[in-house]
């Protein structure tokens, strides 16, 4: 019996309900359905009195979710398919993004051409993307205090209140680096268009195998983006009197110590996006960011080419 996995924005009454359709009809059709809410992938906030709180990579996975599911269906916007990748990319499982959201940057399709897009996926008519994710790691020492996928970015900043950080970032075997900003941004390629691009950082195709280090407010006028190999791990370490806050993909993290150290690599899980169409990626930028459209209002007296 084939199978197939539903994961939903439990927050969101639409989600629920289509989640229900979706689940009695491919049971119908002779499908084994495990369902999921996406809140099994929120990292959630830590609590000053308990700065370090989180799940091991390995065990957000839903029961249900292995390596014989075919695919699975997330329902819900952005953050909903962000906490889904947390979840299934160990297993190797490809998402259908279906956007009852509002930006739906990351989504493949929408409600309305759901029954289509679910004929497609269930006969295997459709492409698979990979895109790159991020293991971000915390160390005191030795020791491994906190862990986590990113697929957007991972953010270190000050808390309110405070001074601006100083940072000590060593890329690779290169010499480290020292950045005096309100904070550091390190994206994905898929994060490129999120948090780093409202920072100044460019956008960066996904299918370059690249990261890219933003501050956050500088100190100075030639601390800009930097953009260099994913394949260069990252260590970034605090050269601050009080902790700092640490968040990924926008959705929980960590506060960290002046003694504590922060490890990113490339991880070797990707985030399988299941593509009913070649992925046109400028086409996405146009329609949900406005870019490459004509900057100058043209008037209706004038004919286009």
């Amino acid at each position: 019996m084939p199978k197939v996995g539903i994961i939903y924005n439990e927050g969101k009454p639409v989600a629920c309900r289509i989640a229900q359709e979706i689940d009695d009809k491919l049971t119908a059709l002779g499908w084994e359905v495990c369902t999921a809410a996406a809140k099994g992938g929120i990292l959630g906030y830590c609590q000053s009195d308990r700065p370090i709180s989180y799940t091991p990579i390995d065990s957000l996975c839903p029961p249900g979710f292995d390596s014989q599911m075919s695919f699975a269906i997330v329902l819900g916007g952005d953050g909903t398919v962000l906490a889904a990748f947390r979840q299934v990319a160990p297993s190797g499982i490809p998402l259908l993004t279906v956007n009852t959201g509002h930006m739906g940057f990351l989504t493949e399709t929408y409600i309305n051409q759901l029954p289509e897009a679910i004929e497609l996926a269930i006969s295997g008519d459709y492409q698979v993307e990979n895109r790159a994710m991020l293991t971000v790691q915390v160390w005191e020492g030795d020791r491994l205090l906190w862990e986590a996928l990113c697929l957007n970015e991972m953010v270190i900043h000050r808390e309110p209140l405070t001074s601006m950080c100083h940072f000590e970032v060593t890329v690779g075997r290169h010499a480290p680096v020292d950045i005096a900003a309100d904070g550091i941004i390190l994206s994905t390629p898929t994060g490129s268009t999120a948090y780093s691009l409202s920072a100044g950082g460019p956008v960066v195709a996904p299918g370059v195998d690249a990261l890219q280090l933003v501050p956050i407010c500088p100190h100075s006028l030639a601390s800009r983006a930097l953009v260099f190999s994913d394949s260069e791990p990252v260590k970034i370490d605090s050269a601050n009197p009080n902790r700092l806050v640490m968040v990924v993909d926008g959705n929980g993290g960590c506060y960290i110590l002046p003694e504590f150290s922060i490890r990113v690599a490339r991880s070797p899980y990707p985030a399988k996006f299941i593509r009913l169409q070649p992925p046109e990626y400028f086409k996405i930028l146009r329609e949900k960011l406005g870019w490459g459209l004509p900057h100058i209002a043209k008037p209706t007296s004038v004919e286009l080419p």
